[in-house]
């Protein structure tokens, strides 16, 4: 299962965000139930006081006025110049409306004629009792007048935030990716490290919480560095002191094989010198391998690939007279110019060549292409099944499935050197003219350097 990956520093800026943004909502919504109930004690106190201060001239004005022409509607001032939340109502003891102000209708409040506040669907009244509990005066305020001034409160304070929230999401990016750098600092520097690249790590000015890192990855470096060096130079030793006795008991035993006249001696000297051979083509193997592990594969100085490549055909069908080798660049190729060991190379494909002709068939060519942007592709047509999962013969000691000899190291020790030549190598299998099943080896070199 594949787990996907976050940075650090987006985690920290969404997770702070997110934190921000609900804390300043917790407080807001705290902020407005507090303020509410502050302006609903603010807005009573109002009313009553502007009941209690209403009454003495309402009645002074209701005894003023004719009493056949009841309800007396009180005219406003300058009407329309202002928003008037206020209204008023004179009630008599029956709850018969006897005086209102000009914004409100003849139909009686809703609240009963007792004093103190009641509260309805929409308004909020006083009542207070005048003239020996006679009259009764009424004040309303609008109940939406209180919400309106709450949610434009609440939004006051809530508006901000999608100001602040950005910039605080910036901010605390801003902060987490300074403090994030020694971190990144430090993965990059682990993450180059591979065994081409165990140089230690030298970072200064880490925090405190992974100071230590550095100096345990450069312990394990060491030893890790100096356990491969040990198997590079057993190797390489081994191959290399092993090579000369080897290549005397090989030649010793040719001369005592011409001399054998039984046929069984002479079968089983035949046995012996193929498991010499054999032998020997495994030191020459590890050999190369041991250079490839040291790292061989990139040059300061240019070469070109198109005549190396030429070079290295000829000198193997030399060699090889019975290998028939088709070599087919593009028609405008001049030249393949890299940056690249030419001893490396020349291993990397002597080993492609060896491999190509030792396990296709005989009677087809091994076809090599060449194209501009760096791709060189060998080509042989296989009698044998080949496993489904071609990666396998990438691994070392792995054959397919052949009878012929072979050490299973070629293709291990020519992804190596491609790999420190910072290309690739793919596998695949490909339809071939007359129905046949062709190998394939794709090396992708880099591009020149500007």
């Amino acid at each position: 299962m594949r787990l996907e990956t976050r940075s650090l520093a987006g985690r920290l800026v969404w997770s702070l965000s997110i934190l921000l943004a609900v804390f300043w909502t917790i407080a807001v919504g705290l902020s407005i139930h507090v303020m509410r109930a502050e302006f609903d004690e603010v807005f009573d106190s109002a009313l009553q006081e502007t009941t209690e201060r209403l009454a003495p001239l309402v009645v002074d004005d209701y005894f003023r006025r004719d009493a056949g022409t009841m309800p007396n509607r009180v005219a406003a001032l300058t009407p329309g110049t202002a928003d008037e939340y206020l209204t008023y109502q004179v009630r008599d003891a029956a709850g018969r409306v006897l005086m209102h102000s000009h914004n409100v209708g003849t139909e009686p409040y809703p609240a009963p004629l007792t004093s103190g506040f009641w509260s309805g669907d929409d308004i909020r009244i006083f009542t207070i009792a005048t003239v020996s509990d006679t009259l009764f005066i009424q004040v309303a305020d609008s109940l939406a007048h209180r919400r309106e001034a709450t949610l434009e409160s609440a939004l006051t304070l809530l508006l901000p935030i999608l100001l602040l929230l950005p910039l605080g999401m910036f901010a605390t990016r801003w902060i987490v990716v300074r403090a994030t750098r020694p971190v990144n600092s430090l993965r990059d520097a682990i993450s180059a490290r591979d065994g081409s690249n165990l140089e230690p790590i030298a970072l200064d000015g880490l925090p405190t919480e992974i100071a230590t890192i550095p100096g345990s990855v450069n312990t394990l470096l060491a030893r890790l560095k100096h356990a491969i060096q040990a198997e590079r130079d057993l190797a390489a030793n081994s191959a290399h002191e092993l090579r000369t006795p080897l290549a005397g008991a090989l030649a010793q035993m040719e001369l005592l094989s011409q001399q054998l006249t039984e046929p069984d001696d002479r079968s089983r000297s035949a046995r012996v010198l193929e498991a010499l051979r054999r032998l020997s083509l495994m030191l020459e193997k590890l050999l190369q391998l041991s250079r490839a592990e040291a790292g061989v594969g990139l040059s300061s100085t240019p070469v070109d690939l198109l005549a190396l490549v030429k070079l290295l055909v000829e000198t193997f069908q030399r060699s090889h007279p019975s290998a028939m080798i088709v070599l087919r660049p593009e028609p405008s190729l001049l030249g393949l110019v890299r940056d690249i060991d030419p001893d490396a190379f020349a291993i990397a494909f002597n080993n492609l060549l060896e491999n190509a002709t030792r396990y296709g068939e005989a009677e087809q060519p091994v076809t090599i292409a060449i194209s501009a942007d760096g791709r060189i592709t060998v080509t042989n047509a296989v009698s044998a099944p080949l496993d489904p999962d071609l990666d396998v013969y990438r691994a070392r000691f792995r054959r397919g499935h052949t009878s012929k000899p072979g050490s299973g190291l070629g293709l291990a020790i020519v992804e190596k050197l491609v790999a420190q030549m910072s290309g690739s190598m793919s596998l695949r299998t490909v339809v071939l003219p007359e129905g046949h099943t062709g190998f394939e080896c794709e090396l992708s070199l880099p591009p020149p350097k500007q």
